[in-house]
């Protein structure tokens, strides 16, 4: 008659661990949204400096150091990383001018602060997510667009009441069915001409912008209200 031997207690720390699943790294904490954060940021700039349609799979690859399919986790296709840009400039620079409108501000420091921030978005050195959305808005694909107006409303959506703001003090020169039309117009086309480095830094294009769009100086001598950047 065989005797069965009595197993032998597993020594504690060497439980057995489950079968690791083959296939993409075990991420760390945060891995994820630091390497989609860095994806967009190199997309973006490249879609800035060559365009959407002239910048290939493999130049952002290159940019970010990214193997060619490794993006394909984050955005399935080129036109995703796209959309995934303009959202992500419209949602922070949405943050920025709310805060401000959210404030006990007069409407000319409102508005000066608005201007300020609106240019630091758009010409700040590695700012480069809102001139995608001015210059790149024709590449989006209809659903995109409508996907992508929705942030862009709301950020109209401060200015026009800024300006509104503005009338009812008297302080805006003249009325017209187009005033924040050409506000923006004027002041995003600064991204063409604007030399960071230049005579002119931001605070005092901002300055200036205020004066050109209001046409009268501050009545108490502000100057641009600071913002948080």
């Amino acid at each position: 008659m065989q005797t069965r031997r009595k197993p032998r207690p597993a020594k504690q720390g060497l439980q057995p661990q489950p079968a690791r699943v083959r296939g993409r790294p075990r991420a760390l904490p945060g891995d994820d949204d630091s390497r989609r954060h860095q994806l967009l940021r190199a997309s973006a700039r490249l879609f800035r400096e060559k365009g959407f349609d002239g910048t290939s799979v493999r130049d952002i690859a290159q940019a970010t150091g990214l193997q060619s399919g490794s993006w394909v986790y984050h955005f399935p296709t080129k036109q995703d990383i796209l959309v995934a840009a303009m959202e992500q400039g419209l949602v922070d620079a949405l943050a920025r001018i709310e805060a401000i409108a959210a404030r006990d501000l007069a409407p000319r420091q409102r508005f000066e602060a608005l201007v300020r921030t609106h240019l630091d978005t758009l010409l700040a050195p590695g700012q480069d997510f809102i001139p995608v959305v001015l210059y790149e808005w024709r590449s989006l694909e209809p659903s995109s667009r409508r996907r992508v107006a929705v942030p862009l409303k709301r950020y109209e959506a401060v200015w026009r009441e800024a300006v509104a703001a503005l009338r009812r003090t008297g302080e805006w020169p003249a009325r017209t069915k187009i005033d924040v039309l050409l506000l923006f117009g004027a002041l995003n086309w600064m991204a063409r001409w604007y030399q960071p480095g230049g005579p002119l830094d931001i605070d005092t294009l901002a300055r200036e912008c205020v004066r050109f769009f209001l046409r009268r100086p501050a009545r108490s001598g502000r100057r641009v209200a600071a913002v948080s950047r």
